[in-house]
């Protein structure tokens, strides 16, 4: 990995957090999902692990990356995170935003591709199934309204959890919003 500092520290690794409401229902078997919302100033991620209707535990957080660098050292740092991330936790699938591109800001979406294409990759050479979800999607399903704005989707989210802090920065929040809709729609696997 390239030297060289960092202006934006990651924390120490994921920490895993339990959910305050025991499940009701007995569970047979956990899914592991890792949502990612790309972006290249910060990249999303979160963890979660139960069956599609109880979630036992769940982590979040960011990979931040230093403005003042090169992009290809950026996405390089993603790349490399992500991937130890994918050792260490070991999902059964990865769970990305799709991309998409702002008439008004072309190349945002086109700085935003290279990300998810960084992320793609990452995942397919640790050999973790991977699918893409629009966000207007993940907003339909965890709050029924797919134009929901991004504080209505992290309080979604929280109560999913039975959080009451808030989720930050929001790049996580969308992550873990990501996660929860991959555990919804998994079929569940004997870990």
């Amino acid at each position: 990995m390239p030297s060289g500092p960092i202006s934006k520290p990651d924390p120490p690794g994921p920490e895993f957090y339990y959910t305050r409401r025991p499940c009701r229902q007995q569970i047979h078997c956990m899914t592991k999902i890792i949502g990612i919302d790309p972006g290249l100033a910060d990249t999303g991620i979160g963890i979660v692990e139960g069956s599609a209707g109880c979630v036992q535990r769940y982590a979040f957080g960011s990979i931040g990356t230093d403005s003042s660098q090169a992009v290809a050292r950026r996405l390089d740092r993603i790349y490399t995170r992500l991937s130890s991330v994918f050792v260490e936790e070991r999902p059964d699938l990865v769970v990305v935003e799709d991309a998409f591109s702002l008439p008004e800001n072309p190349r945002s979406g086109i700085t935003l591709g290279k990300v998810c294409g960084v992320v793609l990759l990452s995942a397919c050479r640790s050999g973790i199934p991977v699918v893409e979800v629009a966000v207007r999607e993940a907003k339909q399903v965890l709050t029924g309204n797919g134009r929901a704005s991004k504080e209505q989707l992290e309080a979604s989210v929280r109560h999913i959890l039975g959080r009451t802090d808030p989720i930050r920065p929001y790049h996580a929040s969308d992550a873990v919003a990501l996660a929860l809709v991959g555990l919804y729609r998994s079929k569940c696997r004997p870990r």
